[in-house]
């Protein structure tokens, strides 16, 4: 989560909670997000990844945690994964260091999705992917949810599937949406240097 956004509070106070009472994440989606990767994965960064739940999915040589939330920190750590801690638009992570990044239900809270898109472009190695779980505005569900989570008091910002797609794009990443209802997943994949 970005520091910029406000959300960060909030998931510090739920974090030793926030298993119980999120849903699961959908695991064969994201293992399908993965395959669309050009090149093999071996190093995942789970990016806003909270408590690590989307990248348990995977069974990686090295798999691990980028929050803003020490509270969600601890919970990951606490389930055995390796942690950062760091803001996702300004990822402490080199350049070209990982194969693929998760974001899972976690892109509407980052303060500047641009930003954070443009550096997991950054961080990401040529021929990797970002799969990125979200919630459709467009929905009946999804519009129950956007006024639930702004009466809430967070800052969330939700995108279609098309507007993510677009997101990507502007981040020289190649988007391929996989379903439109009210959750979907965008696979973005960095190209490889002569593809266009």
């Amino acid at each position: 989560m970005s520091p910029t956004n406000g959300d960060i509070g909030h998931f510090d106070r739920i974090a030793q909670l926030y298993d119980y009472f999120s849903p699961d994440s959908d695991y064969d989606i994201l293992r399908e997000g993965l395959q669309q990767a050009e090149r093999r994965v071996e190093r995942i960064a789970d990016v806003a990844g909270g408590t690590g739940r989307a990248v348990r999915a995977f069974d990686v040589d090295e798999r691990f945690v980028v929050d803003a939330s020490s509270g969600m920190l601890a919970q990951a750590h606490a389930r055995g994964l390796d942690c950062v801690r760091g803001d996702a638009t300004r990822l402490p992570l080199d350049a070209e260091s990982v194969d693929a990044v998760v974001i899972s239900d976690a892109l509407h809270h980052i303060g500047d999705a641009k930003a954070t898109l443009s550096e997991v472009e950054r961080v990401l190695r040529p021929g990797g992917v970002v799969i990125i779980r979200e919630f459709n505005p467009a929905t009946v569900r999804g519009q129950l949810l956007v006024r639930g989570e702004h009466l809430l008091g967070m800052r969330s910002s939700f995108f279609t599937p098309d507007e993510l797609a677009r997101l990507l794009h502007a981040a020289d990443l190649v988007p391929r949406v996989r379903g439109r209802g009210f959750d979907y997943t965008v696979a973005g994949i960095k190209r490889t240097s002569g593809t266009t």
